[in-house]
């Protein structure tokens, strides 16, 4: 299954987000930064891991219905899903 970058366009974006905000936790907990907004960084760096996530799946599995051209079994799709559970 291939995937349509440019419908996961947001996804891509929301992932390089990520990107920056994990590389502030690094710099936070090498510099002995706050735990607090440590942890409070870390979590959306968490949250935004699984929007895109479930973003990037949810193309897959549109895709994967409508053009039944995947090779993907139903317990595959299943098993991808639940990965990010």
């Amino acid at each position: 299954m291939e995937l349509d970058s440019a419908e996961l366009a947001p996804a891509i974006n929301r992932l390089r987000r990520a990107q920056g905000q994990l590389g502030a936790v690094i710099r936070m907990l090498e510099e002995g930064g706050d735990c607090k907004d440590t942890v409070t960084q870390l979590a959306a760096v968490s949250k935004a891991l699984d929007r895109a996530g479930f973003a990037i799946i949810a193309s897959g599995l549109e895709q994967c219905i409508v053009r039944k051209d995947s090779g993907m079994s139903t317990k595959d799709l299943e098993k991808l899903f639940l990965s990010l559970a």
